[in-house]
């Protein structure tokens, strides 16, 4: 596609959260790295780093939103797992409400508005 995609992506590492990552790096330390011009997205093209959103109401890409449920699920099932492990860091209660507002966000990107 090129640079007249008029469609709101979500990033390809939607459920790892690389923007709250970096804000809480430059909070930490107070450095930041530059912000990378083009990133991948959940329907498989580059688009500019504006032009995606990790929030559901308003993501546009119908292709991205389900990619996005789809990886929220996935991670759901991944959380809940680990915190049945034995020796695991996080408690089950903690990791059944981290799984809930997996599983909550993956219904609203389910939605189409």
């Amino acid at each position: 596609m090129g640079g007249d995609d008029p469609h709101i992506h979500v990033e390809s590492k939607v459920v790892r959260g690389v923007a709250a990552v970096r804000n809480m790096m430059a909070s930490t330390f107070g450095l930041a790295g530059d912000l990378p011009s083009r990133i991948a997205t959940g329907c498989g093209v580059r688009a500019p780093y504006a032009m995606t959103s990790p929030r559901p109401e308003n993501v546009t890409c119908l292709a991205c939103r389900e990619y996005a449920r789809l990886e929220h699920l996935r991670f759901a099932d991944e959380l809940e797992r680990l915190g049945l492990m034995p020796g695991s860091t996080i408690s089950t209660d903690q990791a059944k409400l981290a799984a809930d507002r997996h599983r909550d966000l993956a219904e609203r990107f389910s939605i189409a508005e």
